[in-house]
């Protein structure tokens, strides 16, 4: 079942529970996909990957709006973000933690050979293809440089 399905199965049993956050969260990002999906140049599809972008995507704005909210003194809007933001993670791949993305990151400098600081690209490249979805660019990009310097 893709995530699109997934999604449209979440609203309906978010509903059946009462459960109005997910409701509602779940609702805006079905919006999100039939957006995508009826794009110029789409062709009326929505891959995986691409629903898997736009889940990553509504999840920071989401972080980011609660850090707002948080520096303008409104913590009961923060928590609202937050409960939305937690929503939205449940249809994300599990996070790598630091270890985890430290060994991934080793066996693809191995992998590709790469020695110096200047090839960083390189291992960015297959390192942003191979973790889509289980880390962020910037934590990626930061032990890549680490390990490399």
């Amino acid at each position: 079942m893709g995530l699109f399905e997934q999604v449209s199965k979440g609203i309906v049993d978010a509903m059946k529970s009462r459960d109005n956050v997910r409701r509602d969260t779940l609702r805006n990002v079905k919006k999100a996909f039939l957006e995508a999906k009826t794009a110029p140049g789409s062709n009326d599809e929505l891959t995986d990957e691409a629903a898997l972008k736009i889940l990553q995507k509504l999840a920071k704005q989401g972080r980011e709006s609660a850090q707002i909210y948080i520096d303008q003194n409104r913590q009961d809007l923060s928590d609202e973000e937050m409960a939305q933001v937690r929503v939205i993670e449940d249809y994300l791949p599990k996070q790598l933690n630091d270890a985890e993305l430290e060994t991934e990151l080793k066996a693809i400098i191995s992998e590709l050979g790469v020695t110096t600081p200047q090839e960083m690209g390189k291992v960015m490249g297959v390192a942003t293809k191979k973790l889509a979805g289980k880390a962020d660019g910037r934590a990626i990009s930061a032990v890549v440089k680490r390990l490399l310097s």
